[in-house]
């Protein structure tokens, strides 16, 4: 055996495996092949239709990829070991793969046998004689590698650190294009919160290069393999923080053959109108408040008017008098039920026809259920519900309370100071609510009013990443989303970047609805190098020092480099020699500055004639996918790239108009970097930065 312990590509027991992976290919393309021929008979063509549908997602599912290894270990379960699963051995792969007989060729990585290659140890061998990894060269089985238990646990280590090789070499691959899935290198504290219960509801609190992002992304999909029908009725749905995030993120799940999820940012989530303004920083504060969420309901809640004369409903030659003291006490008796405004409105027509029923029973008549509908929708009981519990707009409620200061007063009596309120009147209110410039924090206030009115319907499952910069409004959107299902909610305090962000957890889950969820703490990388993330936690004392400082498992593999130059026309010149060295290298680049820098830098690399194209740049159909990405600050949150360029430290926090928040921005961009960070700066570098 090779010194590191994995054999080598024209090894006998390689090319045994490798003949086992074509096998599964083949029998992968049989198990689509028959999904395809498949054809509905019978039933109507609406389910013909549905069918048909269900068959082609399950075709979709089924395709292989062939830069994709269908199985990336072997679990070995030794005779005598105390388990259900007595197979000789089991492949562990993305999939399900059987062959014509119905035997397993592959199992999925979220069956129940899957677990012992994610949990066993030397301690906890769970039934294991031998737990096999494979290694892989653009989806050619080139190397294995064997952890043995048991008797012949004494084995030398796969390497010389006494871990695996090849685990190691996966985690680092270079990588250029959008994020893939780790179920290869999924860890055992990871796991935990992957394999959690449907009903549990989780937080997680993760450092840089964590595995944060892709650990939501795989409980999601552990959850449609554990709970598939349930999840498929409800539905599932990955909240971002913008679209450039979701691009990112959007072929792990289909990799993993789930592609019935949903992913959709806030602004996508909550788009009642369209965004036609933005504003500064103290009116979207406010805006994000929870205490506008009582503002709210007290404004639509003021529409109940009390009755002031008696209702007359006229029937054939008779007449039926309701008098207004009853039309108040089904007011008062349905306010009490705590419905939907828009609820109570229909609850109340049929209330009132209820009791013109009533009447008409005591008089000798026989009313059913056909005469009390007719009654309710009579133009004398829809008069009177409209008096007493007028319909409500959102978008003509919110026009009414930023236009008109005695109107909101009223609604933020004892919530709202004097000057609180003065920020959310409208300088020039316009004419109506249809010409009104709305901002995005007032989308978020148009979608509570919406609920207030009529009850956001409930997913099963939502996972929203990036939750540390989400407002308590915003959060209160997700919840509506989710107030029958569960959530598992991702993100690091460290990052939180936004002026309106909440600052604290269990201040988070609360607005989600949550306040039971567990909130679990991932501070151990597996990307980003120990120097760079050391680098980087220079500045946690001052950005979230009740954070434990995060540690890298990749103490070698990794390059910093923090390049003074004398002034920007040298900075220039480095920067393009920089770009130049990097492109020499494999793998993806990021160049990193401050928003309004970006452009000029871009130019500067064009004169040089070197391509890159800014993340938040239009697609170009067929384009191919660039080397170089040109990162907005502001947008770099969540994505990574082998080597990242940040050109001035200093610019991209003095950006932001808080100094916290500009610290914690050039905190998330220094940490994008999972081989190599360089950092280019003519201006001093920030005094928590340059400390050594």
């Amino acid at each position: 055996m090779p010194e590191n312990g994995a054999l080598t590509p024209h090894h006998p027991q390689v090319v045994a495996e490798r003949e086992h992976l074509e096998a599964s290919r083949a029998a992968l393309r049989a198990m689509r092949e028959d999904t395809l021929a498949l054809k509905a008979q019978g039933g109507t063509g609406w389910s013909t239709e549905v069918l048909n549908l269900a068959l082609q997602a399950r075709a979709a599912a089924l395709v292989d990829r062939a830069d994709v290894p269908l199985f990336f270990g072997r679990l070995d379960y030794a005779a005598d070991g105390d388990t259900d699963f007595q197979a000789e051995h089991y492949y562990v792969g993305r999939r399900h793969v059987h062959d014509a007989h119905g035997d397993p060729m592959v199992v999925d990585w979220r069956a129940p046998v899957s677990l012992a290659f994610y949990r066993a140890s030397a301690k906890q061998p769970m039934g294991l004689g031998l737990r096999r990894r494979f290694g892989f060269s653009g989806g050619v089985l080139t190397a294995i590698e064997d952890e043995p238990f048991g008797d012949a646990a004494t084995a030398p280590a796969a390497d010389d650190s006494g871990g695996s090789s090849i685990l190691r070499q996966e985690i680092e691959r270079p990588r250029t294009g959008p994020m893939r899935d780790i179920v290869a290198t999924i860890q055992p504290e990871q796991d935990e919160i992957v394999r959690a219960d449907l009903a549990t509801s989780i937080c997680v609190q993760g450092a840089p290069g964590t595995g944060k992002t892709a650990v939501g992304l795989h409980r999601v999909a552990f959850l449609l393999y554990a709970h598939r029908e349930r999840i498929k009725r409800g539905g599932a749905l990955v909240v971002g923080p913008n679209r450039q995030f979701l691009k990112y993120i959007e072929q792990v799940l289909p990799a993993l053959g789930e592609i019935d999820v949903a992913q959709a940012t806030v602004a996508e989530l909550v788009d009642r109108a369209p965004v036609r303004a933005t504003e500064d920083g103290a009116p979207a504060r406010l805006k994000g408040d929870a205490r506008m969420a009582e503002v709210l309901a007290r404004a639509v809640w003021a529409h109940i008017a009390e009755p002031a004369e008696a209702l007359l409903v006229v029937r054939g030659s008779r007449r039926w008098r309701v008098p207004a003291y009853e039309l108040a006490e089904h007011i008062e008796a349905l306010r009490g039920r705590d419905v939907r405004y828009g609820a109570g409105r229909t609850m109340l027509g049929q209330r009132i026809a209820h009791s013109v029923l009533t009447r008409m029973e005591e008089a000798g008549e026989s009313p059913d259920d056909r005469v009390q509908n007719a009654v309710a929708r009579s133009q004398p009981v829809r008069k009177a519900v409209d008096q007493a519990w007028p319909a409500v707009d959102p978008a003509k409620l919110l026009h009414a309370l930023f236009s008109d200061p005695e109107r909101l007063a009223s609604a933020a009596e004892g919530i709202l100071s004097a000057e609180e309120q003065e920020l959310l009147i409208w300088p020039k209110p316009p004419r109506s609510a249809g010409a009104a410039r709305w901002t995005a924090a007032d989308v978020v206030l148009l979608d509570e009013l919406a609920d207030l009115l009529e009850r956001t319907s409930s997913l099963a499952h939502v996972v929203v990443d990036e939750a540390q910069d989400l407002s308590a409004m915003q959060l209160r959107a997700v919840a509506r989303r989710c107030t029958t299902g569960s959530v598992t909610v991702l993100g690091d305090i460290a990052q939180a970047t936004t002026p309106w962000a909440t600052g604290s957890w269990a201040v988070a889950l609360e607005h989600l609805g949550k306040g039971e969820a567990h909130i679990e703490e991932l501070t151990q990388g597996f990307r980003v190098p120990r120097q760079i993330i050391e680098y980087a936690a220079r500045l946690l004392p001052s950005i979230a020092p009740e954070l434990a400082p995060p540690t890298s498992v990749r103490q070698q593999g990794g390059g910093l480099e923090v390049r003074p130059v004398a002034d920007d026309g040298e900075l220039t010149s480095e920067l393009i020699a920089t770009v130049r060295r990097a492109l020499a290298d494999e793998g993806s680049i990021g160049l990193i500055a401050a928003d309004a820098d970006l452009d000029r830098i871009g130019k500067s690399l064009a004169k040089a004639d070197i391509a890159g194209t800014r993340l938040d740049a239009e697609e170009t159909e067929g384009a191919e996918e660039p080397r170089l990405i040109l990162v907005p600050a502001t947008l770099a949150k969540g994505l990574e790239y082998d080597q990242v360029i940040v050109v001035e430290p200093g610019t991209i926090a003095a950006a932001e108009h808080d100094a916290l928040l500009g610290l914690r921005r050039l905190y998330v961009v220094l940490t994008r970097a999972v081989t190599r960070l360089t950092v280019l700066h003519a201006r001093p570098l920030p005094a928590e930065l340059a400390a050594a």
